[in-house]
């Protein structure tokens, strides 16, 4: 006798999974945050949160980290990722996988290797702290934006910029009226992976000088000193600024695509 399963019956893992490992955690972070340590409903976590020169120091520092992260990866990624998708060579998978290949290396390794790196050649890591700060997440997430932006030229019709240098463009003006519009949803979701856990790895900065100076590690303090209610909210306004940035993303790729749509 042979098993059969509908549809609606093989979505029963996924949304027991959701149940157990999303949604009961979000409902336990929703209550501790609007509860004080009696139990007892309240605003004063909320109130707290934006009323501390700390919290708020700590959200503005993640946010530009995070902001200038981002824009180092895209710098970097984007041409490495288009001669890698468009030059032909012909064992371009080979040079895909050795961008990908500190992937594969155990990450506590990866960063004392780095810190190691950067003591050597600025001999006192700790004067420029922002600056390896920066080296330290591009370092980690250079390859969640080369990846996206890789997919998204390896999908380009050559025959679109045939036609735009057939009708005059210049090799820039192919790139700007072609290349780039197309390439956006790479873009968008390149800054997507690597925007949002940026702002919360606070691993990369507590090994390489203990600090505590974004978010990740502020959450993680409050939750040491068992300060779940005020470690609630703050996961909790975190949650909801990452919503935002998503929803926002979203909105702008799905517009960049009907426009894509709209001139082929």
């Amino acid at each position: 006798m042979k098993l059969r399963f509908n549809r609606s019956q093989l979505c029963i893992p996924y949304a027991l999974f959701l149940i157990l490992f999303v949604i009961a955690p979000l409902i336990v972070i929703i209550y501790y945050a609007f509860t004080n340590g009696q139990g007892q409903f309240t605003f004063e976590n909320f109130i707290n949160f934006f009323s501390s020169t700390n919290t708020i120091g700590t959200l503005i520092y993640s946010l530009f980290l995070a902001a200038v992260t981002t824009v180092v990866c895209l710098i970097i990624a984007y041409p490495t990722a288009y001669i890698l998708a468009r030059s032909g060579f012909k064992k371009q998978h080979v040079l895909l996988m050795l961008f990908i290949l500190p992937m594969w290396i155990n990450f506590t390794l990866r960063i004392t290797a780095l810190k190691e790196v950067l003591a050597l050649i600025e001999g006192n890591i700790a004067r420029y702290t922002f600056l390896n700060s920066v080296i330290g997440m591009v370092y980690d997430f250079l390859p969640f934006m080369i990846l996206p932006l890789y997919t998204c030229f390896l999908k380009l019709d050559k025959n679109l910029m045939e036609a735009a240098s057939d009708l005059g463009a210049n090799r820039f003006m192919v790139f700007l009226r072609v290349t780039l519009p197309l390439s956006v949803p790479g873009i968008i979701s390149g800054i997507t992976m690597v925007l949002l856990p940026s702002m919360t790895n606070y691993v990369v900065l507590d090994m390489l000088y203990n600090s505590t100076y974004i978010m990740g590690s502020l959450i993680g303090s409050y939750f040491s000193a068992y300060d779940w209610n005020n470690g609630s909210m703050i996961s909790l306004v975190l949650l909801v600024i990452i919503f935002i940035i998503t929803l926002v993303t979203n909105r702008f790729t799905d517009k960049e695509e009907n426009s894509g749509r709209a001139v082929l």
